[in-house]
């Protein structure tokens, strides 16, 4: 089972052979012209390609004009002492990485055949079945994920999921609460973790890393993103270990009322916190976290985004 991991591995390997440089790595290392053929293969209007290109090379030249205002100021010592708008991007970044795990997914996912033993099942054919079910639903609604994020945005998945996730969880930790041991609490329970798992897929899933990948700027995204990375796998960690422990003090229906709780938390998160950035380039979605206003206005258009010039001054 552990061999059939490289199957993947291998494919990946071979398919970093054919990806291009992101553009605006290339433009940072002054390779223009490279970067501008990178362009040209993803977007097919030419006038699209310079302007996009024209907005890549202002926000390279504002950092490295950063760079040199501030004496290179070490990138981390930056984000241990952000600029407003990069306390806005760590805030929307971080937080959304967090709230993807605290919402309790892992243990929905790793203790499902708990979870459902708890709901009445006892036969392992039958939690092995219903445990499948769930790793389905969860690989269904991720391929609808792929098909919607550029066609209905990030924040209308990512309201679809969180509120989808906080009914799903109450009604899953009601129902073990209440509803017992019998066929109608298991038919429910099977029901409510299988749909929070695919309201999870389809948006706070993939789209948490999307936008971790397109707020942060140029010279920090690496360090940035990681960062964000970090507090998810110990938001898991956290999560995971302390599952069975809290259970058993209050239940496991209790458990995911908890769940619930925070889920409801997370969807007034992405209300005030997370932009929209559908259709922005990296540069405008700078733009962006540079106002208050167009931040929590979730990226509206309360901010002029056309006019990436406007990164130079918060340098």
């Amino acid at each position: 089972m552990l061999a059939v991991g490289i199957l993947p591995s291998i494919f990946i390997g071979f398919a970093l052979f054919i990806i291009p440089e992101s553009p605006r790595w290339l433009v940072m290392q002054n390779r223009i012209e490279e970067a501008r053929s990178v362009l040209v293969k993803t977007i097919d209007d030419e006038n699209e390609v310079d302007d996009r290109l024209a907005e890549i090379l202002v926000a390279a030249n504002a950092g490295s004009s950063s760079s040199t205002k501030h004496e290179q100021k070490a990138v981390w010592r930056e984000m241990l002492s952000p600029s407003p708008a990069l306390r806005r991007m760590l805030v929307t970044g971080f937080g959304i990485q967090c709230f993807q795990q605290i919402t309790g997914i892992d243990a929905t996912v790793y203790y499902s055949p708990e979870i459902l033993r708890t709901a009445g099942i006892t036969d392992n054919t039958k939690l092995l079945a219903a445990t499948v079910a769930v790793g389905v639903s969860k690989t269904l609604f991720i391929m609808v994920a792929i098909l919607l994020i550029d066609k209905v945005g990030r924040k209308p998945l990512l309201y679809v999921s969180t509120i989808g996730m906080t009914v799903c969880l109450f009604s899953l930790g009601f129902t073990l609460t209440v509803m017992g041991q019998g066929a109608v609490g298991i038919g429910l329970a099977i029901f409510f973790v299988c749909a929070n798992v695919g309201f999870f897929s389809v948006g706070i899933g993939p789209v948490c890393w999307v936008v971790t990948s397109e707020i942060f700027p140029l010279r920090l995204r690496a360090q940035a993103a990681a960062l964000g990375a970090v507090g998810n796998r110990v938001c898991s960690g956290v999560v995971a270990m302390s599952f069975l422990s809290v259970s058993n003090a209050i239940t496991v229906g209790g458990t995911f009322l908890v769940f619930a709780a925070v889920s409801a938390v997370s969807v007034a998160f992405v209300y005030w916190l997370v932009p929209e950035t559908k259709g922005k380039s990296l540069e405008e979605i700078e733009v962006l976290f540079e106002s208050e206003r167009g931040w929590r206005g979730g990226g509206k258009g309360e901010v002029e985004m056309g006019d990436a010039e406007h990164l130079v001054q918060n340098e």
